[in-house]
């Protein structure tokens, strides 16, 4: 049964295939010749086995290549590449920079707004890839024209974003390190904002910003631990109960795992995250030695509803009165008092 290698190529540029060889086995870092979409390339091989299937179950629609659809074949390593071919592909490889070079005159010729990054000869010679990066959309016709009478070839222009830029030309950051993008980290997974601001980072682009321009790809690493840690502690704003009274949670320090607290005098004191559950607990236990709050008037009797004056109050061993029949009482004296004492309903008969 064939095996599924994952082969790389030139910048981020992978794919996976199938290892037909049964007498000898691959191995890592070897040069490989594959297939490619309109001829032969080379890679080297980089992952094997289920390495490989499991980077290939999460990374692209097929085992054979990202860019084909599952409907493609899978695509097979053709043989170990020779010395000879590992030679050529140098050769191709330092001749890209002039490539670049001719191909940016070309671009300022047709005065087309787009930035080329960097261009790739597949091993063959067969295509030409060139990879650019543009703000607005770009009709480039006429430059692929004039390019593929150049060069002879088939020619493939690419559009890019500014992390793929970064991961293709690659840099040293600010931790002193190569790009992650550029060395390991081969999966780009978007970064926002609220990656930062769970942090507490300061929201100044300069300072949480990559040599790409773009939110820094390691803001990912620990944001994981700051959502967990952040669970140990009280929501800033929160206003606790502790040994001095009601005091209220002003901010937070995960990493020395202290906590800043203000009570309504404005006095502000720091506390380890210890003492303030000690100081809690301590107050559950004897919430009426600590509490500062008053305590709630007691809470008055219902008062009975107002009775008439002209209705005497009940005398135990009376029968029952009839509700309706008080009512209708009620309603003649009511007539009464608007009549007056003439019995007319208009005052001035």
């Amino acid at each position: 049964m064939p095996q599924t290698i994952e082969v790389r190529f030139k910048g981020t540029r992978r794919g996976f295939f199938h290892w037909t060889d049964k007498e000898n086995d691959p191995r890592l870092n070897d040069a490989v010749i594959v297939e490619a979409e309109r001829g032969k390339d080379l890679g080297h091989i980089s992952a094997v086995g289920e390495v490989a299937l499991k980077k290939c179950g999460t990374a692209c629609n097929g085992c054979a290549s990202s860019r084909a659809p599952k409907s493609d074949k899978p695509r097979a390593v053709l043989r170990r590449a020779s010395n000879n071919e590992v030679d050529t592909a140098v050769h191709l490889r330092r001749s890209e920079e002039e490539v670049r070079r001719r191909v940016l005159e070309r671009v300022k010729q047709h005065r087309l707004a787009m930035k080329v990054s960097d261009a790739e000869w597949q091993w063959d010679r067969n295509k030409l890839t060139v990879f650019f990066t543009a703000e607005q959309r770009v009709d480039f016709r006429s430059l692929v024209r004039d390019l593929a009478a150049l060069f002879r070839t088939r020619i493939d222009l690419r559009q890019i974003g500014v992390r793929d830029e970064a991961a293709r030309l690659s840099g040293v950051g600010r931790c002193g390190r190569e790009y992650c993008c550029s060395s390991w980290l081969t999966e780009l997974s978007p970064v926002s904002l609220s990656l930062a601001k769970d942090q507490r980072l300061a929201l100044n682009p300069a300072q949480i910003s990559g040599g790409c321009g773009r939110l820094l790809c390691c803001l990912k690493y620990e944001h994981d631990f700051y959502v967990t840690a952040r669970k140990r502690f009280p929501k800033e704003g929160k206003t606790l109960q502790t040994s001095l009274g009601d005091e209220r949670v002003v901010s937070v320090d995960i990493l020395r795992e202290r906590i800043c607290l203000r009570d309504s005098d404005g006095t502000t004191r720091i506390i380890p995250l210890l003492q303030l559950r000690e100081e809690t607990a301590s107050t559950s236990r004897n919430p009426e030695a600590t509490s500062l709050t008053p305590k709630a008037p007691p809470a008055e009797p219902p008062q009975q509803e107002a009775q008439s004056p002209t209705e005497k109050p009940p005398v135990e061993g009376d029968p029952p009165r009839d509700p309706a029949a008080t009512h209708s009482r009620k309603r003649r004296r009511g007539r009464r008092r608007r009549r007056g004492p003439g019995g007319s309903n208009n005052p001035e008969a």
